[in-house]
């Protein structure tokens, strides 16, 4: 199968309640069945991600219980597409799952703090982005030792919005998605978002150029690691390791922010 073949896969066309208009149980039924794809496309995505132990279908399962409570809270007066705010939920659900499981040991989650740490402390002290050997000398490696530390952490690297919505005392404020009812963004939650994104834009516009182009991809593009390696002429785990690299970079200045 092509690469345009199966991005025309991905990027299927599903179906938008009418806004005012009272979702039936009919309804609510038929996106639930049209959306099921959605569910498995975002676990195969996570999934390569993680350790082979961990299975996918918990994380569809979990997913389809994310769809289940998008579809019965979703209101399409508040101007957000279902699809945007179902693949936020659904994601949410499978990265609560996973942390219910802890699937990340402590040991990892503390190198990923120190590779944060070490990438927000060289950038702040030059003012530039960071490379290999600075953020290596910075931790007192050798390339070789730090790119093996890159691929260990590597699981940490999955950009959660729920992460941070936690760091903040008005976590609906940066929550891209949210549509409750009966809730109205106060100009203090605005500016919350405002600011965060901004926060975010930045770190993306400073990224080099390969990362950046990695993270558009992955993340706007909806290309797999493989895809974007076929089109940056690059192996797959060249493509995760920058994909690291930039996480960390961004995980820093958004724990930056909130600090």
């Amino acid at each position: 199968m092509t690469l345009l073949a199966m991005n025309k896969i991905k990027k299927y066309s599903l179906t938008e309640p009418k806004a005012g208009k009272p979702m039936s149980s009919e309804e609510r039924e038929r996106l639930i069945i049209e959306y099921a794809p959605l569910v498995k496309v975002i676990a195969g995505r996570l999934a390569l991600k993680l350790p082979r132990h961990i299975s996918q279908e918990d994380l569809v399962s979990s997913g389809i219980m994310g769809l289940l409570d998008a579809i019965n809270k979703f209101d399409a007066s508040k101007g957000v597409k279902l699809k945007s705010y179902a693949e936020f939920r659904i994601r949410g659900a499978m990265i609560d799952e996973l942390r219910a499981m802890d699937w990340v040991p402590r040991a990892v989650r503390k190198s990923a703090r120190m590779v944060e740490k070490a990438y927000m402390d060289v950038e702040n002290r030059e003012m530039r982005p960071a490379s290999d050997e600075e953020v290596a000398r910075e931790l007192g490696m050798e390339m070789e030792e730090f790119h093996k530390l890159l691929e260990y952490v590597k699981g940490v690297s999955i950009i959660n919005e729920y992460e941070f919505a936690l760091r903040s005392h008005r976590s609906n404020a940066i929550d891209p998605g949210y549509v409750g009812p009966n809730v109205s963004e106060t100009p203090l939650e605005s500016l919350d978002k405002t600011e965060i994104r901004d926060v975010i834009a930045k770190g993306l516009d400073r990224l080099p150029q390969n990362e950046r182009k990695i993270m558009s991809l992955y993340y706007y593009e909806e290309l797999t690691m493989k895809e974007i390696g076929q089109i940056m002429g690059f192996t797959e785990s060249r493509v995760s390791q920058l994909h690291t690299k930039a996480v960390m970079r961004l995980r820093g200045k958004l724990k930056g922010y909130f600090e």
